[in-house]
């Protein structure tokens, strides 16, 4: 059986490789709580922050990108909050949260048994069951999930693609995770909004070609948007996703902060973007 190695993630231009080999814990270790710690045939074991965080992903279904990782270190934290992570997956942006600020609670919501399954296991492999959970539910019920205002913050990686656009995959946990088969855009926009107070932050990642679809929907909701970031693979490449947060009943006016930027010309990575892999705050 094969151990961790470093976690690959898209940014749907170029792919992405953590450079850190990592170290992770034997299947003899009771701190897995019935996980084995070790790749299978139908699963490989991912790593970041040098191993301090590990992540179970399907081999042919869904696996967690980049965008996971960029959305945790783009939401708006405050020591103390409850974030509700919608459309959680296999749970890579509530344990990011989670190892990057140690006073969170996250509570991820996922509406694929399989990828729910998956949630709890990582959770369970990295020691977090006391921080972070995970439910499954579908953000088109949200009022039979939570109570209205009761989150800090919501974060949330939503399907890029309508129903309509692009090639289904044959596996149905691709499909559902990429495109609005199960929850449109509106549909996880509005459920962020019934989960937050006034003032409660929404940060979404995005595909770029959807930004606008993205503020009209936020602002819809009445989520003001407040910060807007680009993310680009190069310098002088197109922009291939958008992070946007928005606050319930803000002020119009947005703060567009300077392109995030993957790579250098050498194909080496930004200072910035190898301090997120590394787990370093910025």
């Amino acid at each position: 059986m094969k151990k961790a190695g470093p976690t690959t993630f898209s940014t749907g231009e170029a792919t992405v490789n953590e450079a850190p080999r990592a170290t992770v814990t034997d299947g003899n270790d009771p701190r897995t709580d019935g996980a084995s710690g070790e790749e299978s045939r139908d699963e490989t074991l991912d790593a970041l922050f040098h191993g301090r965080l590990k992540v179970y992903q399907s081999r042919r279904g869904f696996r967690s990108s980049l965008d996971s990782l960029l959305a945790a270190f783009f939401v708006t934290v405050r020591e103390g909050d409850k974030i509700m992570d919608l459309g959680s997956g296999n749970g890579a942006i509530a344990l990011v949260l989670a190892a990057l600020y140690p006073s969170l609670s996250v509570v991820g919501l996922e509406l694929q048994s399989g990828m729910v399954d998956r949630a709890g296991r990582n959770i369970r492999l990295n020691r977090y069951e006391h921080r972070v959970s995970v439910v499954r539910g579908d953000v088109r019920a949200i009022e039979r999930i939570a109570s209205p205002a009761s989150f800090d913050a919501v974060v949330c990686n939503p399907p890029y693609r309508t129903s309509r656009s692009g090639r289904l995959s044959a596996e149905r946990e691709k499909t559902v995770a990429r495109h609005e088969i199960e929850g449109t855009l509106d549909d996880f926009v509005a459920a962020g909004a019934y989960l937050l107070p006034a003032k409660g932050r929404l940060a979404v990642v995005y595909h770029a070609a959807r930004t606008v679809d993205l503020l009209q929907s936020m602002r819809k909701a009445r989520l003001e948007p407040k910060r807007l970031r680009m993310v680009h693979s190069f310098t002088a490449s197109p922009a291939s996703l958008a992070l946007v947060e928005g606050v319930k009943g803000g002020r119009s006016e947005i703060q567009v902060l300077a392109p995030l930027v993957v790579y250098r010309r050498d194909r080496s990575y930004t200072a910035e973007l190898k301090a997120m892999l590394e787990g370093k705050r910025i």
